[in-house]
């Protein structure tokens, strides 16, 4: 665990891509093969689930630290970052070294998952003073569930292909799945030669958004035209007689969509399906609320596959007939996907084939996304009809051009300082809007604002506090802000009765005054728009 702990500081302490890349590949030189895998296993995005509450490591390290717990939330604030705060407080016994990773997984998670909070205590104090700074800041991250570091995906892949000098396609393909560390996968994942697994997906291809006009990418001719649907991403994987449902976070989700497996059986052998997980009525996609009471379910019962019927809406293959065609052009792969699709039977096939959209000019494309609401989509996808199936992100090749988000004016009534760098600064904000003469908190953001913002905004929450609650605090309303966000649904756990979706400071309304805010009609009239049954539903 200490080089680990070594390589998680390094790459937090660095916004180098270079740097992080160097820290990877010195750590992979002298670290046991199976720190490594864990290292590899956590930095791909497996990141670890909470199994101690904050509130409970808070008072335990200042207890073992002697302090109040008033003394411990000032040195909190100070910090900026819960886990350094705590690895920084208890006394260091000059201890190290003592843990190995799949000592602390294997063993330590287990049996803190499934302790009492007496027992829970007890093992976690006897670790800390067991452990160095850095080794108590990297389980403190693990057990805590903040386990974030600036590393992504394609990192770690670069930093692995420029080690053992495999291409970096080879590496991406064979992380994909599911990973079960130890030395042994890790000799697996960079030897020359390895047998294949037939679950595995492949790294899936992504877009870049379109930031200008499509004018910019050239002639219309060159490109093709789909939905861009709001469901959840996944392949599906049909080789050796088995079928494999994968999402796009890497997790195999057969057991909550028995019903797209039953329709994997009609695919011919050797066929990987890209497409979207979307739940769909008498061939209406329903909101995104309607999927997620699928997602997570492990044996959803026929009353809730009855009600939430889910489809796949497939728009490329990756493989066909055994044979890997990434390389082929998606104007040559859609012709094999359509082949695919058509084969199917009956009445209710859960595979469907995204259709393409026509048009001639980017004018008249733009006409078609204005639609995208009423279809129950986030806007376009633009593909070079030249593109391969490319591994990660490519500039250049795919776009999504979402439509343009959904606004509301709303007050600021809550702050709570951030974390990391804006540990200190007021940058965590609650808003509200109007109705029937109140205030009404509705939805959360702490991004949109420029620092120079953010520092005014600092000062004004310092000097027009109400209350404190803990670290929130109320403020006097005077302040509007502009928020977008992406879509919104019916929700009991909001006071206002309405969540929304992806919301980031748009600007700051310095023109408006509190009483120019919206209201929470304009909210439900959205939802009306988007979902007229939701929308009656909440009336």
């Amino acid at each position: 665990m200490k080089d680990f702990a070594l390589l998680f500081r390094s790459l937090e302490e660095t916004t180098s891509t270079n740097r992080k890349i160097s820290a990877l590949i010195s750590f992979y030189e002298s670290a046991p093969r199976e720190e490594i895998s864990y290292a590899v296993l956590y930095l791909t995005g497996n990141k670890p689930r909470r199994i101690v509450s904050s509130a409970l490591m808070r008072s335990w390290a200042a207890e073992e630290a002697g302090i109040a717990e008033w003394l411990f939330e000032e040195c909190y604030q100070v910090v900026g970052d819960l886990s350094e705060t705590l690895s920084l407080i208890i006394p260091d016994s000059g201890k190290s070294g003592l843990f190995k990773m799949g000592e602390i997984v294997g063993k330590v998670f287990p049996l803190l998952a499934a302790a009492d909070e007496a027992t829970k205590k007890e093992i976690v104090k006897d670790i800390w003073r067991n452990m160095s700074v850095n080794e108590r800041f990297l389980f403190n991250k693990m057990i805590g569930g903040s386990f974030r570091v600036g590393v992504s995906s394609q990192i770690v892949i670069t930093s692995l292909s420029r080690y053992s000098g495999l291409p970096e396609s080879v590496i991406a393909q064979r992380l994909m799945g599911k990973i079960t560390p130890s030395a042994d996968f890790i000799d697996v994942l960079l030897a020359e030669e390895t047998t294949r697994d037939i679950s595995r997906p492949y790294p899936f291809a992504l877009a870049y958004p379109l930031g200008n006009e499509p004018e910019e990418l050239g002639e219309p001719g060159e490109w093709q035209a789909e939905w861009k649907w709001d469901g959840i991403r996944a392949q599906l994987v049909k080789r050796e007689g088995k079928v494999f449902l994968w999402s796009r976070g890497m997790e195999l989700i057969n057991d909550s969509f028995p019903d797209i497996i039953s329709a994997a059986a009609e695919l011919p052998e050797g066929t990987v399906l890209d497409g979207e997980l979307l739940v769909m009525l008498d061939g209406k996609v329903l909101p995104f609320n309607s999927l997620q009471q699928r997602i997570g379910k492990k044996s959803p019962g026929k009353k809730l596959i009855s009600a939430n019927p889910v489809y796949l809406m497939a728009y490329d293959i990756p493989e066909y007939d055994t044979a890997d065609i990434r390389d082929l052009p998606i104007s040559e792969r859609r012709i094999k996907l359509n082949q695919v699709i058509s084969g199917f039977k009956g009445d209710d096939n859960r595979i469907l084939l995204s259709p393409v959209l026509d048009f001639n000019s980017w004018s008249e494309l733009r006409e078609i996304r204005r639609g995208s609401r009423e279809m129950g989509v986030e806007g376009l996808m633009l593909k070079r009809k030249s593109s391969p199936y490319f591994d990660g992100r490519k500039r250049g090749d795919w776009w999504k051009w979402k439509v343009d988000p959904l606004t509301v004016d709303c007050v600021l009534l809550y702050a709570q300082p951030g974390h990391g760098r804006r540990a200190g600064l007021f940058t965590d904000y609650t808003f509200a809007v109007w109705d029937n003469g109140k205030l009404v908190p509705f939805a959360k953001a702490y991004s949109g604002l420029t620092d120079k913002e953010i520092n005014e905004v600092d000062r004004f929450v310092k000097a027009n506090t109400i209350e404190k609650f803990g670290p929130v605090r109320s403020v006097t309303p005077m302040l509007v802000f502009e928020l977008a966000f992406e879509g919104l649904q019916l929700s009991t756990r909001h006071k206002s009765g309405i969540a929304v979706r992806f919301p980031r400071i748009s600007r700051w309304r310095r023109d408006l005054d509190i009483k120019d805010a919206d209201d929470l009609q304009k909210l439900k009239e959205y939802l009306k728009a988007i979902s007229p049954g939701d929308a009656d539903a909440g009336s």
